[in-house]
């Protein structure tokens, strides 16, 4: 599993993106995009971002409620995924659960003395954050269980 990811925390405002190490151990904040469902631009700019860090796939948020249910938020993050995966095609693009993610991150921010309400678009990279290194721990987890003899 080893390659930069990126991780994408979409809105219908803003896109969050995270950002992790060549060895999947570490995910970071990268930048936050302007969404723009008319032109998609964001995409494209998600495209270079892909190019520039030489990343192997892209981890998509995946919003669910706490009794793990998809709602409208879920489906346009599903539609973004597949705009994605055509935009950069042939590297993967994953969903992963993104429950409490942004609660996680404001809560992060605060601790830190951040005031929320005015570091909103870095509230959307630290959710990215927490998306991406979900994932990643999770998969190392999934990799070293499968290691194991049985």
């Amino acid at each position: 599993m080893f390659g930069v990811w990126l991780g994408v925390d979409v809105g219908t405002v803003r896109v969050g993106v995270a950002r992790c190490d060549p060895h999947g151990l570490l995910a970071t904040p990268l930048t936050t995009l302007n969404r723009d469902a008319k032109s998609n631009s964001d995409i494209a700019a998600l495209t270079e971002l892909v190019a520039e860090h030489e990343a192997v796939g892209v981890v998509v948020g995946l919003p669910k409620t706490l009794a793990g249910a998809e709602g409208s938020s879920a489906q346009m993050a599903r539609a973004y995924a597949d705009l994605v995966s055509a935009a950069i095609r042939p590297l993967p693009v994953e969903l992963a659960d993104e429950r409490l993610s942004t609660t996680s991150a404001q809560r992060k921010l605060i601790q830190a003395g951040r005031n929320t309400r005015k570091s909103r678009a870095v509230i959307d990279q630290a959710a990215a954050v927490v998306i991406l290194q979900h994932w990643l721990d999770s998969a190392s987890t999934r990799e070293r269980m499968s290691e194991r003899p049985n």
